[in-house]
């Protein structure tokens, strides 16, 4: 009897096992579509303005160092916002140099301006980030600005929160309360979270911890950074003041800032913006890029080469200017575009940020090809 009953039972197995692992496989496919779903709606939401931009997975590997990660489904990495932290060590020789006279090794990589350079901090703060998303699966992105999309290189900007404890931690802050950045105001103040970073600061440099520790590796020159961070951070919050109210005032780190510009055709408009190249030549205008994103930037132009002398946007190559002009457009005779354009007949049409160091040789501008 018992082995009548376990022929049956084995030959009801051997029916129910392959529906079982059928229907388990057909779960793990819905999921699987499930999830790719998700990521596909929400990477929709990283082109949609907006501060709330969605949940996403991390990548695989999702640290590429200490403020930038990586998320499923998006093939660029993810610039997060307000913090800087220093560059990781990329090459044998730098490793090298690092092991020896520190102070030359920075003195050699410094330029006009404080520098970049990979140090051991950079390796501290990767290790930093790595252990903070350590199994994390799901981090939520927020801007800082609805219309602050994108920087100049195509990197999503965000604020990178995991859930830890049942609370909603913010990466940024906690990276600077580590001392694993100072708070990055280069590219102007946080809107939504100023006191929590400045508190963090405060917090991690009287704690002296990370870059602020006796001794670290780290670079050596943080207080000329914050005055020249601060200096530009002042100005964007200036006109972002004036700005208030007003569509002809124009940030060109805003995603729709062309289309706002293209409206404004005939008109004056006041735009800011970081002055990327500068292009002479023995005939023709001089050309003045604003940054906006690579192959997107908009040209001022100087017919008079005296005002573009007395202008002094020659001194600001990289700096934030405000300038004022009427937009007009003018065909690209290599690609017949229509591109948009600010002619510039006064050196009052350009206020630069006071900035510290512009008293130093001006970067040279490039010959007209």
């Amino acid at each position: 009897m018992r082995l009548i009953l376990d022929r049956r039972a084995a030959r009801a197995l051997a029916v129910l096992l392959p529906l079982a692992l059928v229907a388990a496989c057909a779960e793990s496919r819905q999921a699987r579509r499930y999830s790719r779903a998700r990521v596909q709606e929400s990477l929709k939401k990283l082109e949609t303005p907006g501060l709330v931009i969605g949940e996403f997975p991390l990548a695989g590997r999702p640290v590429v160092d200490g403020d930038t990660i990586r998320v499923e489904g998006l093939d660029s990495s993810l610039r997060l916002l307000a913090i800087d932290t220093e560059e990781t060590i990329k090459d044998k020789v730098s490793r090298i140099e690092v092991e020896g006279d520190w102070g030359a090794y920075l003195d050699k990589r410094r330029g006009r301006r404080p520098g970049r350079a990979g140090t051991p901090m950079g390796e501290e703060a990767k290790r930093f980030a790595i252990a903070f998303f350590n199994g994390v699966r799901t981090v939520r992105l927020e801007r800082d600005h609805p219309k602050e999309i994108r920087d100049r290189f195509d990197r999503y900007l965000a604020y990178a929160f995991v859930l830890k404890n049942g609370t909603w931690v913010n990466y940024n802050v906690e990276a600077v309360r580590a001392g694993m950045a100072p708070y990055y105001t280069k590219y102007g103040y946080s809107r939504r979270f100023h006191d929590e970073f400045v508190a963090a600061e405060k917090e991690a440099r009287e704690a002296k911890r990370g870059i602020w520790r006796p001794g670290a590796r780290a670079y050596d020159d943080y207080d000329e950074r914050r005055s020249w961070w601060t200096a530009r951070a002042d100005f964007i919050r200036e006109f972002e003041r004036d700005a208030q109210g007003r569509d002809d005032f124009i940030m060109l780190t805003n995603w729709d800032s062309l289309h706002r510009i293209e409206k404004k055709l005939g008109q004056e408009v006041t735009v800011l913006g970081t002055v990327s190249q500068i292009v002479l030549g023995d005939r023709g205008p001089t050309r003045v890029m604003l940054s906006r994103r690579q192959f997107s930037d908009l040209a001022l132009i100087f017919f008079d080469k005296d005002v573009f002398a007395a202008s002094g946007i020659g001194r600001y190559q990289g700096e934030f200017v405000r300038v004022t002009g009427v937009v007009s457009e003018y065909k690209n005779r290599y690609n017949n575009r229509r591109q948009l354009q600010l002619i510039i007949n006064l050196p009052s049409q350009v206020v630069g940020s006071d900035v510290p160091g512009l008293d130093e040789e001006p970067v040279k501008a490039a010959a007209r090809p």
